[in-house]
C-alpha cells in the first residue's frame, strides 16, 4: 500500500496518483498521521466493496485500541470488563424510565 501526503494529493491530484501501480490502495497522510484510504474500483465491485468495508474495519478498530490504551481499559480483567458493562446499562436503563 503506497502511501501519499494529503497536501501532495491537494496540490498534484491526478499525478501523485499515476506513480501508484494500477489497483493498488493508497494511504492518505496529513500532518495527524493517516486519514483516508482510497480504494480503486475494479472488476468486481462487490469485492472491492468488502475490501473498503475490510479496510474501514480496521482503521476503526486501531482507533478503538488507542482509545482504549489512553483510558487504561485496556489492561482491564474479564470481571472489570462486565462490571463495567453492568454498570453502564444500568444508567442506561434509569434513562429511559425517567
Amino acid at each position: 500500500m503506497r502511501q501519499i501526503s494529503l497536501r501532495e494529493f491537494r496540490t498534484r491530484g491526478s499525478k501523485a496518483l499515476e506513480a501508484v501501480p494500477q489497483g493498488e490502495t493508497i494511504l492518505l497522510c496529513g500532518q495527524q498521521g493517516p486519514a483516508y484510504f482510497l480504494v480503486p474500483v475494479l472488476g468486481d465491485v462487490v469485492m472491492e466493496e468488502r475490501e473498503l468495508r475490510r479496510a474501514m474495519a480496521k482503521a476503526s478498530l486501531r482507533e478503538s485500541w488507542v482509545h482504549a490504551k489512553a483510558s487504561g481499559s485496556d489492561e482491564m480483567n474479564d470481571e472489570e470488563i462486565e462490571h463495567e458493562v453492568k454498570q453502564l446499562r444500568r444508567l442506561r436503563k434509569r434513562r429511559k424510565t425517567r
